[in-house]
């Protein structure tokens, strides 16, 4: 009797032209490290009286098709979930290209994600998935991941792949070591850590349905938010954060290759902090900052990934 193992699934991916409607070709494999992606239903206790102290058979309450993706940060499949997140980029070059996606979209594609366990067999197919949270964290070491929440209309499952041929793009990842962060176009030094959130809000179209799927996920007021800890060495961010003026960060990945991710917040606000001494040791400081739009770029945030994929 075969069982279900992690190192023996699959996950694939496709871009849907109708939302909810799995295209038939076009799926490509993609790397990931976890999932909690699935669709759950419970069940509600009945709350009738008159039948003694067993209680009767419960009753299925709604479904809801969700989950979390952990995935590698890298310079190829990578822009899958921009495009998911942002929307379709502008992609200019001959190869190198380089695809320039920006917050603000109102029209956010949809996905169609397999989740396959071949051994049982079990294939999960997700239809009108929506990417509705990005984030990961920059640090001097480890292995660089990302967690991308999803929404998805519903689940329908096989005991067959219904992605069809599915294809392979190169897998090749950035690391912590390929990272550095700007302040207005100068290196920011003294940073311990970094941690970039980015949120559609997505607002479930919860509609009555004799499927019990949704109608959809609409995106609402985007946030990009995150902290970064600091040695304290000066006074130069608490300063900003006392005028309470802008600043641009940039956090970018560039690997010898030539691939390179850049994230570009064009106006971010700090908090004042707490300036804390907790024993002999350097001193601290965080600051959780926030985004918001900027009049001259027009957008919140540019994210420009370089690689060797024509168009996304």
């Amino acid at each position: 009797m075969a069982r279900a193992q992690g190192a023996r699934s699959q996950l694939a991916a496709a871009f849907e032209t109708v939302y909810g409607t799995p295209p038939a070709t076009g799926f490509k494999r993609m790397p990931f490290a976890g999932s909690t992606l699935s669709a759950e239903q419970p069940l509600l206790s009945s709350e009738l009286l008159g039948y003694g102290r067993d209680p009767l058979a419960p009753i299925k309450d709604a479904i809801t098709s969700d989950g979390d993706l952990t995935i590698p940060i890298d310079a190829e499949t990578f822009g899958v979930w921009l495009k998911a997140a942002f929307g379709s980029p502008t992609t200019t070059g001959t190869g190198p290209y380089v695809h320039d996606f920006e917050t603000g979209n109102w029209t956010l594609p949809s996905l169609a994600i397999e989740v396959g366990m071949p051994e049982v067999p079990r294939f999960a197919m997700y239809s009108g998935v929506m990417l509705n949270q990005l984030s990961w964290t920059m640090q001097r070491s480890g292995l660089l991941i990302a967690s991308a929440a999803l929404v998805a209309q519903g689940e329908t499952i096989a005991i067959t792949s219904q992605a069809g041929t599915i294809a392979d793009l190169d897998l090749i990842r950035f690391g912590h070591f390929n990272g550095s962060i700007e302040r207005n176009g100068t290196a920011l030094g003294n940073v311990v850590s970094a941690q970039i959130t980015y949120a559609n809000n997505l607002d479930r179209i919860e509609t009555i349905r004799n499927d019990g799927m949704i109608d959809g996920a609409d995106p609402t007021i985007a946030a990009l938010t995150g902290s970064i800890e600091v040695r304290f060495a000066d006074t130069t961010l608490v300063q900003q954060a006392i005028n309470g003026t802008p600043c641009e960060l940039e956090f970018a990945y560039v690997l010898p290759g030539g691939q390179s991710l850049t994230i570009t917040v064009h106006a971010v606000y700090l908090p004042r902090p707490r300036v804390e001494i907790s024993g002999p040791s350097g001193v601290q400081a965080t600051f959780d900052w926030q985004a918001a739009l900027d009049p001259a770029s027009g957008c919140m945030a540019t994210i420009t990934l370089t690689n060797d994929i024509a168009s996304y």
